[in-house]
């Protein structure tokens, strides 16, 4: 592993963190750095604790691959969404520690764990796109929707509403949240505790619970970034 993304596994449960020095920009060298940490992941059979560096899990896709525009930002804005696809049908439990800001395609990976905690703190977790002139991809809606609280929902897509990491509880953004000095020990204590599921019914289920959003966030892709 290089150095935005480091992976160690322990006792059945793998930390994945992400730490660029920066915001954590999803680029498409994170992308393949995150991806091989996964497939390790999956190698090792263990549960997936994902992270990002003290005060922000990720600020979102890497702007200046966007700015450039043309077939290498489309396949990025595909890559960090298959990310998210194959994070909601991981076959092992996925927690993710947010330790600060999670923003745009930051959100997204967030809402796709399978428990989510976060760093209590002055943090906002957002989904950007409409405030700065932005449609909503059809992928992101598909993985809000089957996330978040229905009034949440609305705020967040349409009126680009940042949430704290209390409201995100409410909201359907967290399941919980702790002291920014706990949060790794707890995520991996809550992996941990998933590893001890029965890993085929575990993975049959997320599929089954899934089933219909994976088929709506698949075609959306498609339809998002039909030549990427």
């Amino acid at each position: 592993m290089t150095t935005r993304v480091t992976y160690r596994c322990d006792n059945g449960v793998a930390t994945i963190t992400m730490d660029d020095g920066k915001v954590n920009a999803l680029s498409p060298a994170m992308f393949a750095e995150l991806n091989a940490a996964f497939d390790r992941a999956a190698a090792d059979g263990a549960a997936v604790v994902l992270s990002g560096r003290d005060g922000v899990f990720s600020g979102g896709f890497d702007l200046g691959v966007l700015k450039g525009g043309g077939l290498d930002a489309l396949a990025m804005l595909r890559a960090g969404f298959e990310l998210a696809e194959r994070l909601l049908s991981f076959p092992a439990p996925v927690v993710v520690a947010c330790p600060g800001h999670a923003i745009a395609m930051g959100f997204f990976l967030l809402l796709s764990g399978d428990y989510r905690i976060g760093a209590a703190g002055p943090f906002r977790l957002v989904a950007n796109e409409v405030a700065i002139g932005l449609t909503m991809p059809h992928a992101a809606v598909e993985i809000c929707r089957q996330r978040l609280a229905p009034a949440a929902f609305n705020r967040a897509i349409i009126l680009a509403e940042p949430f704290s990491p209390e409201d995100g509880i409410s909201a359907g953004i967290l399941d919980r949240t702790v002291d920014a000095a706990d949060l790794l020990a707890t995520a991996q204590a809550v992996a941990a505790q998933l590893a001890q599921l029965n890993r085929p019914a575990h993975a049959a289920s997320k599929l089954r619970a899934r089933g219909q959003t994976l088929t709506a966030l698949r075609a959306a892709i498609e339809a998002d970034f039909p030549q990427a």
